[in-house]
């Protein structure tokens, strides 16, 4: 009798705490633990397909720490990311542009990985709608982007935001992507959406969240931290890096978690409200993961947590990839692999991007060629794609070609004037090249610190640029000089058309360039050129059927063997500075290199 009563009991108990449960009742204490990853880049499996190496950072090691995090007692984990991961790695490529009629590497991965929410990212948005309208309903979690606007129905394209609860927990995660995406990207692949302003997007459905009652209100923003990179200003709308701007001024989030600058970031700012706002960026492909741990214990009498928040970096490269993730993508693996191996051409000699920041080179002129014999262009502006990058002589690959072009750009024709293409070359070569002093003086625009000394980048013991590499444009179909003895804004003279013939500030010429750099990415034309943003889809009189490096495959295949040249179309002056400074300053960037 007794037994059936303790047995009748605890089946009461049993059924009030489900009834507790069903009516929302509030855990008294709960233990969260969410995860970022962010700007991954194609990172998914252990293996650098452009090198053909193993590496050390891999969903397929992200997927090992969150299954440890998940098998762990007494907390609750959420994984979220933060967008670009549609570019990078061929085996993206090859899900979006050659295999399109399988299920999306992305959504394969990640649904397996069990991903809770994800934010759009500027380079997912770059492979063009029909990937990622797919990818839309092939992920079994929202995709979110609350500022990307349907232009037909004034409501968000993607899901603005979900709710994820955790035993009684409410968890909003709104998500946000850059605006600055019409500065980079041709219009045709976000055609019917436009991109609003960080905070004003997130002063709107941070009010409509509210309805929903959440327990916790988290940002998922594929945006960076910097609001002045690029020049801009707090008060400017659509800031491309407004992660902090809202942070700072909407109300209501208590942690956000951001991207897109590839940078790390673990920090707290109070907001307009005197409320802490904690911040985490894990930087990029899948090298750290940022985690926000968060201990919550409910007070009945005010009807709301207290938390208790630790930021953490994981490093991933600590962790093993995870034999059942490797063995799940085995065959994409071997697709990939075999895809990247196709031959193009024969390269007859090597090339190396790090030439391209000092001068003229073979590497830069292999586009500036491409996109010279592509269109009907007068000259062609472009700048190296990478850093330090050797594709070495012999057999080239489709491998080789990701090296040699990392971005899915189109190639436009534009048409500018003579003035126009002038001062493009002066604002170029102002973020690029020091004014000089005398022989003595550094070549390259280097980060020094208070005292004039270069900074030092550890364990490495290189120096860094201040600029962007991929801003250092260099133009072939003209001849010209650069002068590093004088000011930006006096430096460039354009002595000739490549032919010998005049050349005139007034003619219109036209100028082959990638869609990045003729959307307004960079500023070249518009802060360098001086043509209003509205203006240059009016320049532009072809835009290529494809992106570039799909039309460089087919342009290496009918040459078979490639012989690299350098056009020599243009000199830094004087000889003698740029010669010691050149000398100088490989040895700050590139220490380890004879």
């Amino acid at each position: 009798m007794r037994r059936e009563l303790i047995y009748k009991t605890s089946i009461l108990i049993l059924f009030l705490a489900l009834i507790a449960c069903t009516n929302g009742r509030k855990p008294d204490e709960i233990h969260l633990r969410i995860i970022e990853t962010t700007d991954v880049h194609g990172a998914i499996i252990p293996f650098d397909f452009l090198n053909g190496r193993d590496i050390k950072n891999s969903l397929a090691q992200v997927h090992t720490f969150v299954d440890g995090e998940k098998n762990k007692n007494e907390q609750e984990i959420i994984l979220l990311d933060n967008g670009d991961i549609l570019q990078g790695q061929p085996i993206v490529y090859l899900s979006n542009f050659i295999d399109t009629a399988s299920v999306h590497i992305c959504a394969k991965t990640m649904n397996f990985m069990g991903y809770d929410a994800a934010t759009v990212g500027n380079h997912d948005i770059e492979a063009g709608h029909d990937v990622y309208d797919k990818l839309v309903d092939e992920f079994d979690f929202p995709w979110m982007a609350a500022n990307a606007v349907n232009t037909s129905s004034g409501e968000p394209y993607f899901q603005p935001y979900t709710v994820i609860e955790r035993k009684g927990l409410r968890i909003a995660v709104l998500g946000l992507i850059t605006p600055g995406i019409p500065q980079w990207l041709p219009p045709k692949l976000y055609s019917g959406i436009i991109f609003e302003d960080m905070v004003k997007s997130a002063s709107f459905w941070v009010t409509e969240i509210e309805k929903e009652e959440p327990d916790l209100i988290i940002g998922l923003f594929h945006a960076g931290h910097d609001y002045s990179y690029g020049g801009h200003t707090k008060s400017e709308p659509g800031n491309e890096n407004g992660s902090l701007l809202v942070a700072e001024n909407v109300p209501g989030f208590d942690i956000i978690f951001i991207g897109h600058d590839h940078d790390t970031m673990l920090d707290s700012l109070t907001n307009v409200a005197g409320e802490t706002v904690y911040i985490v960026d894990p930087g990029s492909n899948a090298r750290y993961a940022g985690v926000a741990d968060i201990q919550l214990i409910y007070n009945r009498k005010k009807g709301e947590y207290s938390k208790k928040v630790a930021l953490e970096l994981v490093d991933i490269s600590e962790y093993t990839p995870d034999p059942g993730f490797l063995e799940y993508l085995d065959q994409d693996y071997q697709e990939t692999r075999q895809f990247v191996e196709e031959k193009v051409a024969t390269l007859t000699e090597s090339i190396y991007s790090r030439e391209a920041l000092f001068g003229n080179s073979a590497f830069a002129d292999i586009i500036h060629r491409i996109q010279l014999d592509l269109t009907d262009a007068d000259l062609s502006f472009t700048a190296p794609l990478a850093f330090n990058t050797v594709i070495e002589a012999g057999e080239l690959t489709i491998a080789d070609l990701f090296k040699l072009y990392r971005y899915e750009n189109f190639l436009y024709t534009m048409n500018l004037s003579g003035r126009e293409i002038r001062d493009y070359l002066e604002y170029s070569y102002g973020q690029w090249f020091n004014q000089m002093e005398d022989e003595y003086d550094h070549l390259l625009r280097l980060e020094l610190d208070e005292n004039g000394d270069v900074i030092r980048r550890w364990p490495s013991n290189s120096g860094r640029l201040s600029g962007r590499y991929y801003n250092f444009d260099s133009a072939v179909g003209i001849n010209y000089t650069v002068d590093i003895g004088k000011p930006v804004g006096e430096r460039i003279n354009i002595t000739s058309m490549a032919d010998g013939s005049p050349y005139d500030l007034e003619h219109n010429y036209r100028v082959a360039l990638n869609s990045y750099r003729g959307n307004g990415g960079g500023g070249h034309l518009t802060t360098g050129s001086g043509i209003a943003d509205n203006e240059l889809v009016d320049r532009i009189t072809s835009s290529s059927a494809k992106d570039l490096r799909f039309h460089m495959m087919e342009w290496m295949i009918e040459k078979e063997n490639l012989e690299p040249i350098k056009y020599n179309n243009w000199k830094v002056i004087p000889h003698s500075w740029w010669m010691k400074g050149k000398e100088r300053d490989i040895k700050i960037l590139f220490p380890t290199i004879e």
